[in-house]
């Protein structure tokens, strides 16, 4: 196979940004939007958004699926059209469950792009891990943008406008993308490229069992700090710093900072001994994440800085053993099943992020997520032994 044309990565990692911007527009501007829906308390609107991470779980074993059968480059292109035509939908109700019904429906789009367009990177790469790190830069720096370009765009011109624009550009990236990807010679189901490192069933089964259950662990944080983090300086930091437009370029540079763990990992995995370097990211969670539960003011910026450089870090370990394990043929289906089980499971941060910090407040939650922490880090030491990443990295794939 020949490598993807640089635009085509480009336009790929470029998705990557715009799955996670579209996910978080609606956390970052849920009190402009309670307060246009007659809601008294943005955390009774939360609910209404559960839709959205239950169907970016649930879609991703179909579109997973689709992807290995019929195609990666199509799904990629009606990812991109159907995400920028369901985020101007949004922008057009007027009433919340109006609003329920069509993020759920761009939650149904979004879910396509991981069991696709990482895949779709990966086949070409030497050093995948790299190629994920790089991959998980872009996401999260989408993370950043939704952070600070909503609070601009909500401030100026309303929560709608938030919808608007990056949904008109993700219907042009999508034309764009059909015009310049090169068209598949064979859907991946019919390719014979193996996995880097072939397991026994047996250890297969438990890597499978530990990377599915340790995923849904990881995004549950993962969750739960992106769509509270806005509320969290918002409390935090009264008296101090209360311009919406300057907390979000704030949180913008929190999740810039964080998003560039995603390229060290990404090297790291290709170097180092991989479940030694897992163990280590998530257990180092559980402190930081602690220690910030009772933090105000700019100390629990510097605190908050350090758990999303951690959480965003522990996110390239999945897609990096799906690369290492699974042979290309089958990763878009076993991406999309282990995404499946992992953000459906997940998806429940949503749901009772709201009633969580209405009644136990942020100190309760950022506990909880300090002992979810702890028992990933456990779970993670039932992966099985492997080579060193460095005797990986000298591995070619085998075709």
């Amino acid at each position: 196979m020949s490598a993807l044309p640089r635009a085509v990565s480009l336009l790929l990692n470029l998705g990557h940004a715009v799955d996670h911007l579209f996910l978080l527009i609606f956390a970052a501007a849920v009190t402009r939007i309670a307060a246009d829906f007659g809601f008294q308390r943005w955390e009774d609107l939360m609910p209404y958004g559960v839709g959205t991470f239950l169907l970016f779980g649930l879609g991703a074993w179909p579109a997973g699926r689709l992807g290995d059968l019929w195609g990666r480059r199509p799904m990629m292109i009606l990812f991109f059209i159907g995400l920028g035509a369901s985020a101007l939908l949004v922008a057009a109700v007027q009433n919340a469950w109006q609003l329920a019904a069509s993020l759920t429906l761009l939650g149904a789009f979004a879910s396509i792009y991981h069991p696709v367009g990482i895949p779709m990177l990966v086949q070409h790469a030497q050093r995948p891990g790299a190629t994920i790190g790089f991959n998980g830069l872009a996401g999260n720096l989408g993370v950043a943008v939704a952070a600070i370009l909503t609070g601009f765009l909500v401030q100026w011109s309303g929560w709608r406008a938030a919808f608007i624009v990056p949904g008109l550009v993700c219907v042009g990236c999508g034309v764009l993308f059909a015009f310049i990807a090169p068209k598949e010679l064979e859907p991946p189901s019919r390719r014979t490229q193996r996995a880097r490192v072939t397991l026994p069933p047996d250890l297969l089964a438990r890597a499978f069992l530990v990377m599915t259950l340790a995923s849904a662990t990881v995004t549950l944080l993962f969750n739960f700090t992106t769509n509270g983090n806005g509320r969290l300086l918002e409390l935090r930091f009264l008296g101090i710093v209360e311009n919406p437009a300057l907390l979000g370029a704030m949180l913008a540079a929190v999740y810039a900072l964080a998003s560039l763990s995603q390229v060290v990992v990404g090297r790291l995995i290709d170097r180092v001994p991989f479940r030694r370097l897992y163990f280590a990211v998530v257990l180092a969670q559980a402190p930081l994440l602690a220690l910030a539960a009772f933090a105000r003011g700019w100390w629990l910026y510097v605190l908050l800085a350090g758990v999303m450089v951690l959480i965003f870090g522990a996110v390239p370990f999945t897609d990096a053993m799906i690369a290492r394990y699974v042979d290309d043929r089958l990763r878009s289906r076993v991406s999309g099943a282990r995404l499946t089980v992992s953000l459906g499971l997940s998806s429940v941060a949503v749901w009772v992020l709201g009633p969580i910090v209405k009644v136990g407040g942020f100190e309760t939650l950022m506990l909880m997520m300090a002992l979810v922490s702890l028992g990933t880090a456990l779970g993670i030491r039932a992966l099985p032994p492997e080579p060193d990443g460095s005797a990986l990295a000298r591995l070619q794939p085998v075709s």
